[in-house]
């Protein structure tokens, strides 16, 4: 049987133009041999597997080589391979620096490539420095390592350094195409941009799992027998998610992630690919940035189709749940519920990435019924005949602007009983720019967010019933009981601190601190909705105000508690300072 060789080795660069993805580096080093300006000691740093030591031995024989040799020369005298991994120690360090100064027997330099640096002991690297800082004229080293930040400073100031980047998805595919065109493998665009893409910018492990899969599928390479060798979710089955969770179908969408379960897949594993599938759908939306999207032809495709199915604010909705769910699964004690449940979230929203929400105003249809009007829904699209006067006197049909459009219907009957002219309803949106760095523009913000939705009426036919302080207080009273009820004690305690006075329709209060205040005014939609509603007077309104004396009645803070005690009692200072007692 004929030895195998593995790709990695049997197509090994023997050139810098053979280098994948290494252009910049590559170009570099041609251009320092070519003008005689290499430096004599190099360091090529970066991931595994993107030919840093490749490019190390190529080096060596391109600066031994002057025309003459045989093509297959490959100047073993002269190149040194010295693994720092087990060659760590001071003696082994002196032993090489023992051979340097020995000139080549054969060529112009004598090579010497220390992989994995990074493993030398700091003895070792400290014996050395001065040998790297000024080698002997006939001695290049080029030292190669994964962890740059391991070296000491003192040595990455005596090299050159030459970042190695990770090889892109593009670049190993072609060159993974290349090498099965010279195996006669056909292979599908697909499966090779899966072997890249599993390979992480490493070259050398794109070429081993090209071996492998090789192996089990034989020379027909299809996406199908690479995603079932290597145990990875397709394209496919997030786009088949994407389609549930767009048509709202939650049982589908549950029994496919409990097959993906059984077929060994994590659902941590899941989630984060649903949610990277979101992002590339969003990148294809925009013609700018369809660029990002590292696939194969016929897969984008699929993710141009797609994309147009649902809208951005769903797409950035459906990533925000999806990561939440990534944070949170690590840490969660019922990891597939977890899922479960932002699966079910997904398919529960609608394509402007909200959930659906049918109230748009503040006042209720109950107050037309109780004003003896019926509301009737009426279509947008349909055209609405403007009642004149005369039907208006007799009470017939008229129309009530909202955002739910109601018409208010009458009774046709002569005795019927003619309504009163009903306020005239409109919309006011107020814009106002608010900004999300301090307190206030919290509260702002919250403000304009109700006002967003406040219905403006015509106050002038609302009922304005006569009151007394008292039905004010015993209402007020009643309101407060509610809030301690609905368990809202803080709002209940403030709105306690003092009795409401009232002045004409005016209901006037003073508190201790801004902070009461500003709480009050944050609730102050439902407190006046209510009492309005119970006293039938929509005249009525709040003014509040802050008293500084009435501040210092009460005691918020423990050395605030302390002074108030002090001031009842000395003696508790002096109790303070004896037993060494703290606030």
């Amino acid at each position: 049987m004929e030895h195998f060789v593995v790709s990695a080795r049997k197509y090994r660069p023997q050139t810098f133009k053979d280098v994948v993805g290494q252009q910049a580096i590559t170009n570099t080093l041609l251009n320092a041999i070519e003008n005689n300006h290499l430096a004599q000691a190099l360091l090529f740093t970066g991931p595994r597997g993107v030919g840093k030591t490749t490019c190390a031995r190529i080096l060596a024989k391109m600066i031994n080589s002057d025309g003459k040799e045989r093509e297959d020369e490959d100047f073993a005298f002269n190149i040194f391979e010295l693994d720092a991994a087990s060659n760590n120690s001071v003696d082994d360090i002196r032993n090489l620096t023992d051979q340097v100064r020995i000139p080549p027997q054969v060529g112009k330099y004598k090579v010497y490539i220390i992989d994995e640096v990074h493993m030398l002991s700091q003895s070792a690297f400290n014996a050395f420095l001065k040998t790297l800082e000024e080698p002997p004229k006939h001695c290049v080293f080029i030292l190669a390592t994964t962890e740059k930040h391991k070296i000491i400073p003192t040595i990455l100031s005596r090299c050159q350094i030459f970042d190695f980047k990770r090889i892109t998805v593009t670049d190993a595919k072609e060159y993974l195409k290349y090498i099965a065109e010279e195996q006669g493998i056909e292979a599908e665009d697909d499966a090779l941009h899966i072997i890249a893409q599993k390979a992480d910018g490493a070259m050398r492990d794109a070429l081993s799992i090209f071996d492998r899969v090789v192996s089990f599928s034989g020379k027909n390479l299809s996406r199908q027998a690479v995603t079932e060798n290597l145990n990875v979710l397709d394209y496919e089955t997030y786009f088949k998610s994407t389609n549930y969770i767009i048509e709202n179908k939650i049982p589908e969408l549950l029994i496919q992630f409990n097959n993906i379960l059984s077929k060994g897949f994590d659902g941590h594993h899941y989630i984060a690919g649903l949610a990277s599938h979101f992002r590339d759908l969003l990148v294809c939306q925009n013609s700018e940035t369809v660029v990002l999207l590292e696939v194969g032809d016929e897969t984008k495709e699929k993710y141009l189709k797609q994309s147009k199915l649902a809208s951005k604010e769903f797409l950035l909705k459906g990533i925000e749940l999806a990561n939440d769910c990534d944070l949170k699964y690590k840490s969660s004690k019922n990891q597939r519920l977890l899922v479960e449940l932002c699966l079910m979230q997904l398919a529960s929203i609608n394509f402007d990435g909200e959930k659906k929400n049918s109230k748009n105003f503040i006042i209720p249809a109950s107050y037309f019924q109780n004003k003896g009007i019926k509301p009737i829904a009426v279509d947008r699209h349909k055209k609405i005949d403007k009642p004149n006067s005369q039907e208006i006197q007799k009470g017939q049909n008229k129309e009530v602007n909202s955002d739910e459009e109601l018409i208010s219907e009458s009774t046709n009957t002569p005795t019927a009983v003619m309504e009163p002219k009903r306020p005239k309803i409109s919309l006011e949106v107020k814009k106002k720019a608010t900004s999300g760095l301090s307190l206030s523009s919290i509260r702002a913000k919250k403000e304009h967010q109700i006002k967003q939705m406040e219905v403006v009426v015509d106050e002038t036919n609302l009922p304005k019933d006569p009151f007394t302080e008292e039905q004010l207080i015993s209402t007020w009273n009643t309101y407060v009981k509610q809030l301690e009820k609905n368990g809202q004690f803080n709002l209940a305690s403030i709105l306690s601190i003092d009795t409401p006075k009232l002045t004409d329709t005016t209901i006037n209060l003073e508190f201790p601190n801004a902070t009461n205040k500003v709480e009050v005014e944050r609730q102050q939609y439902d407190l006046l909705a209510y009492i309005r509603k119970e006293l039938n007077n929509f005249d009525i309104s709040l003014a509040i105000t802050i008293n500084e004396v009435m501040e210092k009645q009460y005691a918020y803070t423990a050395q605030e508690k302390f002074e108030k005690l002090k001031e009842k009692n000395p003696a508790i200072s002096v109790l303070r300072k004896t037993f060494g007692l703290d606030i």
